[in-house]
């Protein structure tokens, strides 16, 4: 049955992955309300939407949908990718997912890179350098409260700063790993410029959930942080262009624009899937071992240096989905894919089917 209901969502301007939902909303034709705000504050006992009586997410993320349960009561649901499949299933036409099943499989593997790599550029490029924080930490408490009074202001910001600075570790983000992450920033940028002088978005004439999660971490690299829009600006004026025109593609006709042929993806499309095998592979590989062994942290060599950070949970289920999706697939469209992906290091994230 289709759902014929307002989607509700919680989010703020500076949330990559606000901007990507709201983009794909809009492209979908799927009717939203989003709330500027903090879904803790927003939900919790005392908030303004604690007669709704809906418990806040733990932890707190944004954005923050509220979507009803099988048994028709509504509860918060805050990953991107399943809401971006349930999506899908409860909202007729303008798809972005693929029907191709080897295109499927990029677009899930694209949309996981952007969603858990491209947002280690936008965090590091945000709060590494002094120009960024501070330019981050005086807007971003506006972005809550646009009349704060000054002091309040003032107190924010320090706050904020100091707070995100000191978390730069958990993303792997330091000096000895800063040249890694903005060297891959910079060979993505020079990627996806050639990549836009041959199709408009990353598998055709029409966009894919792929797009709209790429997109998210660049209205933020290329919208908001100095540094790393300077750097957009100078490598790829083809992708400063794409991010203005992904905010709302609600004119598109998907009926008229095609995915691409897998067969016929461009050469780029292998310059980024060799991106992806060596910089995100090893760290998806070593976080699922440092996993197994109980390791709070763990290290391996990217791009010639050493790679180290906090051992995450979630980045362990990003692989063991991306293995369901490919071994889901017929043998055939497995072979497809191998094909495609042989020399590129993605092919080191495909465990064995025990």
């Amino acid at each position: 049955m289709l759902s014929k209901e307002k989607i509700t969502l919680i989010g703020a301007p500076p949330s990559p992955y606000t901007r990507k939902m709201i983009a794909l909303l809009r492209y979908r034709h799927i009717p939203y309300e989003i709330i500027w705000g903090n879904p803790g504050e927003l939900l919790d006992s005392g908030g303004a939407f604690a007669d709704l009586d809906i418990e806040p997410p733990k932890p707190v993320l944004l954005p923050t949908f509220l979507m009803r349960d099988d048994q028709g009561e509504m509860k918060t649901v805050t990953d991107s990718t399943p809401i971006i499949r349930r999506l899908e299933k409860e909202f007729e036409g303008r798809s972005v997912i693929p029907e191709d099943p080897a295109l499927c499989f990029l677009n899930y593997l694209l949309e996981d890179f952007g969603d858990e790599w491209v947002t280690k550029y936008m965090f590091h490029y945000r709060w590494h350098f002094e120009e960024d924080a501070d330019n981050a930490s005086s807007i971003l408490p506006l972005n809550h409260k646009v009349d704060l009074q000054d002091d309040v202001w003032k107190l924010f910001k320090e706050g904020i700063g100091s707070r995100q600075i000191e978390r730069l570790w958990v993303v792997g983000s330091n000096d000895i790993t800063a040249p890694i992450i903005e060297n891959s920033y910079k060979r993505f940028l020079r990627i996806m410029q050639v990549h836009l002088s041959n199709l408009p978005f990353l598998f055709g004439q029409r966009p894919s959930s792929a797009d709209f999660a790429i997109y998210g971490q660049l209205t933020q690299l290329i919208g908001l942080d100095p540094t790393s829009r300077a750097i957009a600006h100078e490598e790829s004026l083809r992708t400063v262009a794409w991010i203005n025109s992904m905010e709302d593609l609600s004119g598109i006709n998907p009926d008229k624009n095609t995915w691409e042929n897998f067969e016929s993806l461009p050469d780029s499309m292998k310059s980024l899937l060799k991106e992806i095998g060596h910089v995100y592979v090893p760290a998806l590989i070593a976080n699922s071992e440092a996993l197994k062994n109980g390791d709070e942290s763990w290290e391996t060599e990217i791009d010639g240096a050493t790679w180290s950070q906090k051992t995450f949970n979630y980045q362990g289920k990003c692989l063991q989905w991306i293995n369901q999706e490919f071994y889901g697939l017929t043998e055939i469209d497995q072979k497809r894919l191998l094909d495609l992906l042989e020399g590129t290091g993605c092919e080191k994230l495909l465990m064995k089917k025990k």
